[in-house]
């Protein structure tokens, strides 16, 4: 059986106790001796993945148990830019949830999270928005504002959540709220709600570079980079900009 033979049937391993890992072991090519290297190497690594995937279902199993069978994840993106709204999502689960790639949306890629969001929405057993425009950050402040955010989406569930899971915020909602810190990397739940929210505020962003190009917000997403602020300074801001804001303050007519 040549090298190449031997690498083909081994990248369809999905166990370390495969008994071809012992069949050519025994192999002296070093080649062979790469291939299952690599083989282990790649089971080891989606042994991890699993894990880490199963450990962020930590608090959704446990209420579960309990009998509680609806459980909202929300979380907000957006705070920090100096334009466009804050976006909040809450999305409730199945307990046969299988997409192991879902994490906190900033430990992933863009084109992740792009191919990641409706297979959430898809799977998921609901998903919703909530969504605060700058005038209103403005008039009410980014804290409150994000509240809101997260209030509007919660109340957008069809069906409506038993218990919330909530990244270290409290929703003025009557329903009990566990908060985490870094609640987006621990729960599965505030995972999928950080991506579909990551990617909805994204292409609502996009969509306001095409009426705003000078701002570069197809890359900065309205956060503060050196383009923007440049921008600012020539062109002054746009009716999305948070004038409440101090950057955006300075260069105010």
């Amino acid at each position: 059986m040549t090298i190449s033979d031997i690498k083909k049937i081994l990248k369809e391993t999905r166990s370390l106790n495969d008994p071809l890992f012992a069949k050519f072991s025994h192999d002296s090519r070093k080649g062979v001796q790469m291939a299952i290297q690599s083989a282990k190497t790649r089971i080891q690594a989606q042994q991890r993945r699993l894990a880490a995937f199963e450990h962020r279902f930590k608090y959704e199993r446990e209420l579960w148990h309990k009998g509680i069978h609806y459980i909202a994840g929300v979380d907000e993106v957006g705070r920090g830019p100096l334009a466009g709204p804050v976006v909040a999502a809450a999305a409730i689960l199945p307990k046969d949830f299988d997409l192991i790639d879902v994490n906190d949306s900033k430990q992933l890629t863009p084109e992740k999270r792009l191919s990641l969001a409706p297979m959430i929405r898809k799977e998921a057993l609901c998903v919703s928005i909530g969504l605060v425009s700058n005038e209103k950050i403005d008039q009410f402040n980014i804290y409150q504002a994000t509240r809101m955010a997260m209030k509007q989406a919660i109340e957008s569930l069809s069906p409506s959540p038993e218990e919330i899971i909530v990244d270290a915020m409290q929703i003025n909602v009557p329903i009990d709220q566990i908060r985490l810190i870094k609640g987006d990397a621990k729960s599965i739940s505030v995972s999928a709600a950080s991506v579909v929210a990551k990617v909805y505020r994204d292409q609502l962003m996009d969509d306001y570079a095409k009426i705003y190009p000078q701002y570069d917000f197809y890359h900065n997403a309205g956060y503060g980079t050196a383009k923007h602020l440049a921008a600012l300074k020539k062109y002054g801001p746009t009716p999305i900009h948070r004038r409440s804001f101090s950057p955006v303050q300075k260069f105010l007519q």
